[in-house]
């Protein structure tokens, strides 16, 4: 059991290592861009609101919630094009996908990049029809500093931001989802359960997607990665949580995220269901 736990911790950093360069790769990324973006938005027509938003999302990490979350504030993009890019959004959980299995992962943003766009008309084509209200509490505009020198990105940036927000507890979650995984598998019979109730965690995966937090969708990352969950779950899951993304919209309009939510709920349930009657 020692020698067990001593390699998921050794697992654990190597992930979490990669993830943290991988993590201060998209923020310089983000950093370079973002008045760039803010600039193409405000003179955007609609359906390029939707891929781009959904782009903007594929983004591993929280940076690319952020940023639609910024915009949609701002009154750059709708409803529907902030919803369908949180789809898009796959949170901290997507570096350490990239960790796991680089190639599925690949599809699976490929995928959800696809379902953002078309969710993202969709929702608004029933925001317009039902009339249903958006942005009503999102006064507030966020306004963010330029950046000043290196010394300031790495001591707010890559230490305030990524290692001391999110860093270690993307490594918590992956020890944790790891340790589960191989008590479930050694002594709970975790492989014959997950065969003969796939259906329930589907359901499940959709459910814990509510949550507005990055690390709950590792345990059903580390049950793909071991195979133990088909394509069906782990994308059901993914459409329907954001990581941190939704966080700050939480602040700005609480009735707006839970519309949101309940939308990409109701697609990414509808969604796996159909995969998973197709046995994907």
């Amino acid at each position: 059991m020692f020698i067990t736990i001593l390699d998921l911790l050794k697992e654990t950093i190597q992930i979490s290592l990669l993830v943290a360069v991988m993590m201060i790769a998209v923020d310089l990324l983000n950093v370079a861009t973002k008045q760039k973006l803010e600039a193409f938005f405000k003179n955007a027509q609609k359906y390029r609101q939707y891929i781009f938003a959904s782009l903007i999302g594929t983004m591993p990490g929280c940076i690319g919630g952020f940023t639609n979350v910024s915009l949609y504030i701002h009154g750059l993009i709708s409803f529907g094009a902030l919803a369908g890019s949180m789809i898009a959004v796959s949170g901290d959980e997507a570096f350490v996908m990239l960790a796991m299995f680089p190639k599925d992962a690949f599809i699976l943003f490929a995928i959800l990049f696809v379902i953002g766009i078309f969710s993202g008309w969709l929702i608004d084509f029933f925001v317009k029809r039902f009339n249903i209200s958006s942005c009503n509490n999102c006064a507030e505009m966020i306004v963010h500093q330029k950046e000043r020198n290196f010394k300031h990105y790495l001591k707010d940036h890559v230490y305030g931001h990524i290692i001391k927000k999110h860093l270690w507890k993307t490594a918590l979650w992956t020890f944790g989802a790891l340790v589960i995984v191989e008590i479930g598998l050694n002594y709970l019979n975790l492989s014959e359960f997950t065969s003969q109730y796939k259906i329930v965690f589907l359901i499940v995966g959709a459910l814990i997607g509510l949550i507005p937090e990055s690390g709950p969708h590792l345990v059903f990352v580390t049950l793909f990665a071991q195979g133990l969950i088909p394509f069906s779950v782990l994308l059901t899951s993914s459409v329907v949580q954001d990581g941190h993304g939704m966080l700050p919209m939480l602040s700005y309009s609480f009735s707006d995220s839970v519309k949101l939510k309940l939308f990409n709920f109701t697609i990414g349930l509808s969604i796996g269901l159909i995969l998973f009657a197709f046995g994907i």
